[in-house]
């Protein structure tokens, strides 16, 4: 009697034992191309770069909260990778299949709620809500009344103090005239609002009145496309909301 031959796996009531006549379909030799095209290819590697800053970013995140990463690197690293972050998405290839943040998230399985707020907002935490400290005594000693018409008023001081009030008056300016002359697209504002954002943390550390209302103006450009504008409704309350920032900002000098 012929012993049974022995099955190379532990069968069971829904197993099947492999044909010898079925082949593979795929040449092992040939190489698998993800893409037809260079076309293609740069778009794949587009969004495997926009992949991994936000994966990226999350570790920073979460590196910054629990005190891992000085200030400086943190600030460097995030506006950095934020900066490629926009800057990828600027060609329209790449935003129309990149969707938005949240379908990309959904389609790839990321689970990264700091990157999330992090993109959302535009910029870093430290830039965000913690202004760069200057010493009292110098704010104090350059105190300027800056105008709400055209061009800023020259402190009659010098110094770094002095010249970061001057700039952070200017960019308020060139964001009013922007608007006004319905230069309304988020590739347009939204650089400027930086700018904003950033030069008024490098003259004050207190939350001026109606700071709030600019950031989150960020925010809503930040969720917009590169070529989207703001509506003629929204250019008249961003422009309030920037003349009650303004007066927030002014009175801090005061």
């Amino acid at each position: 009697m012929q012993t049974p031959k022995q099955l190379a796996y532990a069968p069971t009531p829904y197993s099947y034992t492999p044909s010898n006549n079925l082949r593979a379909t795929i040449n092992e030799d040939e190489e698998v191309r993800l893409a037809e095209n260079a076309a293609e290819r740069d778009l794949y590697e587009s969004l495997a770069e926009i992949y991994s800053i936000i994966v990226t970013l999350d570790a920073l995140e979460k590196a910054y909260l629990r005190d891992s990463i000085k200030e400086i690197e943190y600030t460097e690293t995030c506006d950095r990778l934020l900066r490629q972050y926009r800057s990828t998405l600027t060609d329209e290839s790449v935003e129309a299949a990149f969707g938005d943040l949240e379908s990309f998230k959904r389609e790839w399985d990321l689970e990264v709620p700091r990157a999330t707020e992090r993109l959302k907002i535009g910029l870093p935490a430290t830039i965000e809500s913690t202004p760069t400290h200057l010493p009292p005594s110098r704010a104090s000693s350059h105190r300027t009344n800056l105008p709400s018409t055209s061009q800023p008023h020259q402190p009659s001081s010098s110094g770094p103090v002095a010249q970061h009030i001057v700039a952070a008056s200017e960019n308020f300016i060139t964001l009013f005239d922007a608007v006004k002359m319905s230069m309304l697209s988020k590739d347009t504002l939204h650089p400027i609002l930086v700018e904003v954002i950033q030069s008024v943390n490098k003259v004050t550390d207190r939350d001026f009145e109606n700071k709030g209302k600019i950031v989150q103006w960020l925010i809503t450009l930040n969720q917009m496309r590169a070529a989207e504008e703001l509506s003629g409704e929204q250019a008249r309350e961003l422009s309030f909301d920037l003349g009650l920032a303004y007066e927030g900002f002014k009175k801090t000098l005061d």
